[in-house]
Parts: C-alpha cells; sequence; structure tokens
C-alpha cells in the first residue's frame, strides 16, 4: 500500500471520528427537549438512511442482489437499530463521556474479529496501541463529562452492547466493500435500523422546528457523513488501524461535552488525549504490511 493511500486513509477516519463525537452533545440536546433515547435513535438511523438512499439512486448505486440487499436490511436490525438505541441509553443513564468508553472497547472486538475472519496480522505494535488508546479513552471519559451520582449499571451495559455492535461493523464493512459501494450498504443497513427502532418505540411528528433541525443534523452528520468518510478510510487503513485511529472521537466527545455543558475536563483528560494520540502517531509510523 502507498504511503499516501495510507496517510489518506487516517485523514478520513479522522474525519469519521470527528462528525462521530457529535453524538453526545446533538442527543442531550434532543433529549433534552423531550425526546426518548429510542426515538432520538430512530431519528438518526431515518435521516441517515435518508441520505444514503438518495446519494446511492442518484449515482446508480442501488443495483444490488435482492439477496445480498436482505442481508443488509437484517444485519441493520443488529448493526445499526441495537447499536443505535444501546448508544442513546448509554448516554442518557451513564452520561456522553461514560458511554464513549464503553464504546471505544470495540477495539478488543475489531482484532480478535480481524484475525479470526480476515487472518490479519496483530503485530506487537498493534497491540501496544490498542492498550494505549484504551487506557487513554479511560482516562479522558472518567476525567469528567459523565453523570453525577452512581454509576448506572443499565448504562453501562447499554455502553458494552454498543461497542460490541460497533466492532461487527468493521468485519462485515469490509466483507461487502469490494463489491458494493458504502452508499448502497448503508443505505439498506440504516433502512433495517430503523425498522428495528420503529417497531420498538412510539414516533411522534410533532415536534418544534428548532427539535427537527437538531434531529436531521445528527442523521446527516453522525449518520451520513460519518459513514461516508469511514468507509473511503477502510479502503486504505487496516481494520485494527482504522480502529484505533477512531479513539479520538471520545477525545472530542468529552471536549464538546464540557464546552457545551460545562462539564469537568480534568489534567487526567488531558493526559488521556496524549496517550490517546500516541497511540494514533504509533499506528501511523508503523512501516509493516497491511
Amino acid at each position: 500500500m502507498h504511503q499516501s493511500d495510507r496517510l489518506g486513509g487516517y485523514v478520513w477516519i479522522l474525519l469519521a471520528a470527528f462528525f462521530w463525537s457529535l453524538i453526545g452533545v446533538i442527543s442531550k440536546i434532543c433529549m433534552n427537549a423531550g425526546l426518548s433515547p429510542l426515538e432520538t435513535a430512530f431519528w438518526r438511523a431515518a435521516f441517515g438512511g435518508a441520505f444514503f438512499l438518495g446519494h446511492a439512486a442518484l449515482s446508480g448505486q442501488l443495483r444490488i442482489r435482492p439477496r445480498d440487499a436482505c442481508i443488509f436490511t437484517v444485519f441493520g436490525f443488529w448493526g445499526v437499530g441495537v447499536f443505535f438505541g444501546a448508544t442513546q441509553y448509554a448516554i442518557k443513564l451513564s452520561g456522553a463521556a461514560m458511554a464513549v468508553v464503553l464504546l471505544y472497547t470495540a477495539p478488543v472486538w475489531v482484532a480478535f474479529f480481524s484475525r479470526l475472519l480476515f487472518q490479519e496480522r496483530i503485530s506487537s505494535r498493534k497491540i501496544s496501541a490498542i492498550g494505549i488508546a484504551l487506557a487513554g479513552t479511560t482516562l479522558v471519559c472518567f476525567s469528567g463529562g459523565s453523570l453525577p451520582g452512581q454509576a448506572s449499571m443499565w448504562g453501562i451495559a447499554c455502553g458494552l452492547l454498543s461497542g460490541l455492535c460497533y466492532a461487527s461493523h468493521y468485519p462485515f464493512y469490509r466483507w461487502w466493500q469490494s463489491r458494493y459501494s458504502t452508499a448502497a450498504i448503508y443505505a439498506f443497513m440504516l433502512l433495517g435500523g430503523t425498522l428495528a427502532l420503529w417497531l420498538g418505540v412510539p414516533v411522534s411528528l410533532r415536534h418544534a422546528p428548532r427539535v427537527w433541525f437538531w434531529l436531521l443534523l445528527l442523521g446527516l452528520l453522525t449518520g451520513y457523513f460519518a459513514y461516508i468518510c469511514y468507509g473511503q478510510g477502510l479502503k486504505r487503513l487496516s481494520l485494527v488501524r482504522a480502529a484505533v485511529t477512531c479513539h479520538l472521537e471520545p477525545v472530542l466527545s468529552t471536549f464538546w461535552v464540557w464546552l457545551f455543558w460545562q462539564e469537568n475536563f480534568s489534567i487526567s483528560g488531558w493526559i488521556g488525549s496524549a496517550l490517546v494520540l500516541s497511540a494514533v502517531i504509533l499506528l501511523s509510523t508503523d512501516k509493516s504490511r497491511e
């Protein structure tokens, strides 16, 4: 793989991490306006899916075998419906910062899946980067931003579940990326997730224009732009490299929560940020073959 391709992969993944980092802040705005966690997840999936369907239709990328479309839709029940719902409940019950530290247990699962399914080599440098990134993420997210009081066990369970769901995206997308475009894959995945969430929550159309604006932004930025960037990044980077690089998301997420909600960002948060950046640098200077 050319160095320029690898560098481009990091740029795409960093952009995806930036867009995903906005999930906590925008979701808190929506839930504070009265939406339930599941309805917030529903509109995120619905608007994101609508953008992907439009993209795929306008670019002529909806030519897809019915069987494969069904596979993407069914996977969407788990990979989008359960994932988005669990993420929103983790944010609601344990706070945005706690939610992202649990979400970012994903690289451990990704390393397992990539080795099992794709025989991807897990070098000692990658193992070190995973450990450093997880330690940094833990410091960042426990440094402030969690809800005050005793941690919610349901919130922790939802956060761990979201990490497993998130990790499953990496091998699934890698398996299909050579046959279909990102727009086609995620159009049907988000359709499946939207259907799953619709079955599980009452959906209201009676929201203020301000709320609709934030729901639309949630779907556009975190459900469409983020996955477009993510798909481009996975074409250029290994699964583990991409998963660890995405650890910049919790650093940014905690910063946004601190900035907009006046939650603490202590010295341990800055130390954690430095660890996450160190893990990304450690991977980016790795010359081993993909």
